[in-house]
């Protein structure tokens, strides 16, 4: 009898180990598959390119790779000789210009004060559209004047965002290039995370979302929102040929891979002493909102 009871006993202890172990498989199972979370996510932030505005040989650089800046701190200098010199080539034709319309008005008022006897109606009115004509070329030669004082400013290139300079590449003697970057800023108070999301589990997030970040390598969580979702990714089983026909590979039915999605998750707040980079690896889960 005590055999007995200590079989029942086994086989209990041992159904209870088994009935334990599939429903923890069970939870993880549908954890894994059924809740919204990833290990796929990385930190973003914003990339500012920084590039002059107008070509010339480059004079000063005063930033360093890596370096944090502040908006309106000035990074790099255009020589800015040949500019100045264009401004004054801009005031002298201003200047001309404005000596013709003061004449072109001059005769034109004192024609105007003719009697009809002396001067006809047509000379008198071609006295005004040359006038006029003058005002014209003045305005011309103010804006071109403008914008030679502009180019001497924009020779100084300045910081537009408060973050770290990235990728500097120009070196005092190289030639800037109108438009060709040559240093990046990246914005400090632009960080954001991507989570990649299979498919699947986007009927479990919602825009306002909480969600949670965790860092790898770091014990430290951040928490922030979901901000919006992704509506196309690049489908690359899909691609033209050079006849611009569809190129579509093989697949095999019985394998299917989730398509990943990216879900932007805006951060609520980054402690000071945390150090952010963007491209770091993260793990995001997001929670249901509250009703």
């Amino acid at each position: 009898m005590k055999d007995f009871k200590k079989l029942i006993l086994r086989i209990a202890f041992t159904l209870t180990i088994v009935v334990i172990a599939l429903l923890l498989g069970r939870m993880l199972w549908v954890r894994y598959m059924d809740s919204p979370w990833t290990r796929d996510g990385r930190v973003r932030a914003d990339i500012v390119n920084i590039s002059s505005d107008v070509s010339g040989l480059v004079t000063q650089v005063l930033v360093k790779d890596n370096q944090f800046v502040h908006k309106g701190d000035l990074l790099f200098k255009i020589d800015e000789e040949r500019y100045h010199h264009t401004l004054a080539q801009m005031q002298a034709q201003l200047d001309q210009r404005r000596v013709m319309l003061e004449m072109k008005r001059a005769q034109s008022k004192r024609r105007d004060a003719l009697d009809n006897e002396v001067i006809s109606q047509e000379l008198r009115e071609d006295s005004d559209l040359f006038s006029a004509s003058a005002k014209a070329e003045y305005d011309q030669a103010a804006a071109e004047r403008d914008h030679a004082k502009l180019n001497v400013v924009r020779t100084a290139v300045l910081a537009p965002v408060d973050g770290w300079v990235s990728n500097l590449v120009v070196r005092p003697g190289d030639y800037a290039q109108a438009g060709a970057a040559k240093l990046a800023i990246i914005d400090q108070k632009s960080f954001w995370v991507y989570g990649y999301f299979e498919e699947h589990k986007l009927r479990l997030i919602h825009i306002g979302d909480p969600a949670e970040i965790r860092l790898l390598g770091s014990d430290q969580r951040l928490y922030g929102h979901v901000e919006s979702i992704a509506r196309g990714i690049t489908d690359r089983d899909n691609p033209t040929d050079v006849r611009l026909l569809a190129n579509v590979n093989p697949s095999f039915n019985w394998v299917r891979l989730a398509q990943r999605v990216p879900v932007r998750i805006k951060l609520d707040a980054i402690p000071k002493e945390l150090m952010l980079v963007a491209g770091m690896t993260c793990s995001v889960i997001v929670k249901q909102a509250k009703q």
